[in-house]
């Protein structure tokens, strides 16, 4: 026996055959277009890493994978290590995550309720886009002219209470890690803001009110029904904050201070790959050029483990909530 199949779905399927043949051309050329264009983007994006991994090839040959454990970098004796600018680069990240998304978190739940009026809504929300649009070169001259020094009486008590760990032992005296990761999460806080705001407004109000239904809170709601429900995308909002705050430049090579001294402190100055490369690729020659390549392929290597990172963690959290 035949499955009964609902007439609203024969119609459609009718309706689909009896298409016409202009229809299906604009349909196939669409199709057509749209694979040539994400083959472009493909390529160029093979393009640079194969162009990456050709001007490594002779500091990958020389240095191996001690260039990835050994924090020498010196041109006059060709003796290079990326340790002290990959550490700089995942603490700096993560670090600022660690601080930015729970700033960016609450914003975007506190301009999505109902907890003051539409219009302050609307206006921190353009403000949190505003902010997106300042340039990192500003960016910095603020770090370094007005944050920098707000943050010292603060940096100084840490390394008075907390001088004793590794992390806090030396004294603050200008650009360092901390003020570098501080910057980063002003420059990565609108992107966790508008990407969990976006997705918080698409969660369906029925789960919201099926919640109140049920004598939830709205705190209650937004913890418990809310939240779960737009985690993928917030997740995929936070990846993609870690992959900016790990390649940005000139925000982080202004207030960092490039130091190539390995230091765990936070409070002295330290390097990240991108801002070794902007500071020494263009006086660079020789062996020294293959080693900032092997340095940036390091870090191609580390973006692409984070979003592939991440696109698992949404395809799980998809399917779980």
């Amino acid at each position: 026996m035949t499955p009964d199949i609902p007439p609203a779905l024969l119609a459609d399927q009718f309706t689909l055959r009896r298409r016409p043949p202009s229809e299906k051309l604009v349909d196939l050329g669409f199709r057509q277009l749209t694979l040539c264009l994400a083959s472009v983007v493909a390529l160029l994006l093979l393009g640079i890493f194969f162009t990456v991994l050709h001007g490594s090839e002779e500091a990958f040959h020389n240095f191996g994978l001690r260039f990835l454990t050994t924090s020498s970098w010196d041109p006059v004796n060709e003796q290079y290590g990326a340790l002290v600018a990959i550490y700089g680069t995942l603490v700096s990240s993560l670090l600022a995550l660690v601080i930015a998304v729970p700033l960016g978190l609450g914003t975007a739940i506190f301009i999505t309720e109902d907890l003051i009026p539409l219009s302050l809504r609307e206006a921190i929300g353009l403000m949190v886009e505003l902010l997106a649009a300042i340039p990192s070169v500003v960016l910095g001259l603020w770090a370094i002219f007005v944050m920098e020094p707000a943050i010292r009486p603060v940096l100084d008590l840490l390394n008075q209470l907390l001088g004793w760990t590794p992390f806090f032992n030396t004294v603050p005296q200008g650009p360092g890690m901390a003020p570098a990761i501080l910057i980063l999460v002003v420059m990565v806080l609108p992107i966790i803001t508008a990407i969990s705001r976006d997705a918080l407004n698409q969660v369906p109000p029925e789960l919201r009110q099926g919640a109140y239904g049920v004598g939830t809170t709205r705190w209650g709601a937004i913890f418990s029904v809310i939240l779960p429900s737009a985690v993928s995308a917030i997740t995929g909002g936070v990846m993609l904050a870690l992959g900016r705050a790990m390649g940005e430049t000139m925000a982080v090579t202004m207030i960092i201070g490039n130091s190539l001294n390995f230091n765990l402190s936070l409070l002295s100055p330290g390097n990240t790959i991108a801002s070794m490369l902007a500071n020494q690729f263009g006086e660079a020659d020789g062996i020294q050029v293959s080693a900032l390549m092997y340095a940036a392929l390091i870090l191609m290597v580390l973006t692409f483990a984070v979003n592939v990172f991440a696109q698992w963690i949404v395809r799980r959290l998809s399917l779980r909530y």
